[in-house]
């Protein structure tokens, strides 16, 4: 049986079309992947699911019920997001988390083990009382999940859950994801770039492109026979190497030419790999950071589209693309023939 179903949704803004007649059903106990490019529309989608923006156009069901606008606070309880980036009252952990517990007037008791049980599930136990905005990254978005699993929703929404996190953090929030679906049969919908976590937590996938739904089905067939899905996987900077872990959790690949890179992933042997254009850094000096990747290479190609610059980097005797604004193009003078870094995270390079 269907939880939530979607009727030729069509979102706008503006001029803009961000969703085109989207069709989908979400099955009860289910984990959805929603995977596509930035700006394919995952993000208005879930939004849309979680009844946090409203369709231009459309229907939507809970069950057989439809989701008037004079229900939608009473569905609105029925589901809960998390995004990429949390927004974090100035108070502790624990009032963070009991804040909608308190909305919805639950009995002080029940607040207090609801929010333990949530810190154990995301494995922060014994940061109750720590302030929220002072944690790290990684804490953060534990806490923007243990927040939402203590709502104990029917429908969890979760936009990129684990991008630019480290492997602990990642393993940590997987494990937490699978579980509350397992025991507690939690429908969950996750939008991501990682095609690895796509793969090995989900029971169906959709690809979106272009703000359309195009292909839909069982993950394992998904992955096995879509020729689109494994275009858009595939598109650009996918390198083959042979992987060797490390004992911090992370794995080094080699990926030919004097290149080895460092990946958020835990293998071995062959595999191949690839980095969304959108995910390195491009600069004429090395950056100060804690990406684990900085290359050094030639500019040699430039495709200009309008206000964003693509470019293709030469790396000993591989290349890179990468996607900048004009504006940034403009501003550091480059030309074919620039000597630039390349800076990108190991929780960037993602399994084919």
């Amino acid at each position: 049986m269907n939880l939530l179903t979607l009727h030729n949704i069509e979102k706008r803004y503006g001029n803009k079309l961000a969703l085109c007649n989207v069709n989908l059903e979400v099955k009860r106990g289910e984990i959805l992947a929603v995977v596509g490019p930035n700006g394919a529309g995952k993000t208005t989608l879930l939004k849309i699911m979680a009844l946090i923006e409203a369709s231009s156009r459309g229907e939507m069901y809970y069950g057989d019920i439809k989701i008037s606008k004079d229900k939608i606070e009473e569905f609105r309880r029925k589901f809960t997001m998390v995004f990429q980036k949390s927004v974090f009252f100035n108070t502790s952990v624990y009032e963070n988390i009991a804040y909608g517990l308190k909305m919805r007037k639950l009995p002080k008791n029940e607040i207090k083990q609801r929010v333990q049980e949530a810190l154990q599930l995301v494995k922060l136990e014994g940061y109750a009382k720590r302030q929220a905005r002072k944690l790290s990254g990684g804490e953060q978005q534990r806490v923007s999940l243990a927040r939402a699993l203590a709502l104990e929703t029917e429908l969890l929404l979760l936009d990129e859950p684990t991008a630019n996190l480290d492997p602990k953090t990642v393993s940590i929030i997987e494990e937490a994801i699978a579980d509350v679906n397992r025991r507690m049969k939690t429908t969950i919908v996750i939008a991501t770039h990682n095609m690895f976590q796509a793969q090995n937590m989900t029971h169906r996938t959709a690809l979106i492109l272009n703000g359309k739904i195009v292909e839909i089905g069982k993950t394992k067939e998904i992955f096995t026979s879509s020729t689109r899905l494994q275009s858009f996987a595939s598109l650009e900077n996918v390198f083959s190497g042979n992987a060797e872990p490390r004992p911090d959790g992370t794995t080094i690949i080699d990926i030919g030419e004097g290149i080895k890179i460092q990946a958020a992933i835990n293998t071995c042997g062959k595999v191949s790999v690839f980095v969304m254009p959108e995910d390195i850094i491009l600069s004429k000096r090395p950056l100060i950071s804690s990406a684990r990747n900085v290359l050094k290479g030639t500019i040699i190609e430039i495709s200009d589209f309008g206000s964003i610059v693509r470019l293709r980097v030469g790396v000993n005797g591989l290349s890179f693309v990468v996607q900048i604004t004009k504006r940034s193009f403009l501003e550091m003078r480059l030309n074919l023939g620039s000597k630039v870094f390349l800076t990108f995270k190991a929780s960037s390079v993602r399994l084919v």
